[in-house]
């Protein structure tokens, strides 16, 4: 065996790759070193972004909540502003037709008013022309005319 050629080539060639394969190894490991260190800088990249891209999500579904939240209370003051206007316009349709009942009311009043002081004018012409007929048939002659005239006189006094 030691005398074989193919033996010693064996030999020559381990010692050979060992040789080789000492340097190149370094070489090998500085480039798979840097590589794994290199995928190691993109992974913690990426985790970073995924972090940011949480916190941005995170923090636009706050905003949106928030929106969401202006909205309703924008919605619910609206519709309570809405609920006082109505009730405004009712308490002021309500006044107003208290106003005109009362204006109505008022009309009537005088109306009734009118009438009353019509009637007691008649009722009071009438009066005064039946006194002076019947003064007329029973009281002839100057004393008559006389006492007719003084008592035509005071009635307006008397009414008052």
């Amino acid at each position: 065996m030691l005398q074989d050629p193919t033996f010693w080539v064996a030999v020559a060639f381990v010692i050979f790759v060992i040789a080789v394969f000492k340097p190149i190894k370094g070489a090998l490991m500085g480039g798979l070193d840097a590589k794994i260190e290199e995928i190691r800088r993109e992974v913690e990249e990426a985790e970073k972004l995924r972090e940011e891209a949480q916190s941005l999500l995170a923090n636009y579904q706050r905003q949106q909540r928030q929106a969401l939240q202006d909205a309703e209370n924008i919605v619910a003051r609206a519709k309570e502003e809405a609920e006082r206007h109505r009730a405004e316009a009712d308490e002021a349709m309500k006044e107003m037709v208290r106003r005109q009942e009362e204006q109505a009311r008022e009309k009537i009043a005088q109306a009734e008013a009118a009438a009353i002081q019509e009637v007691k004018s008649m009722a009071v012409d009438l009066a005064m022309a039946a006194s002076e007929k019947l003064l007329a048939d029973k009281l002839a002659g100057d004393e008559g005319s006389r006492l007719i005239d003084k008592s035509i006189s005071e009635i307006p006094q008397k009414l008052q």
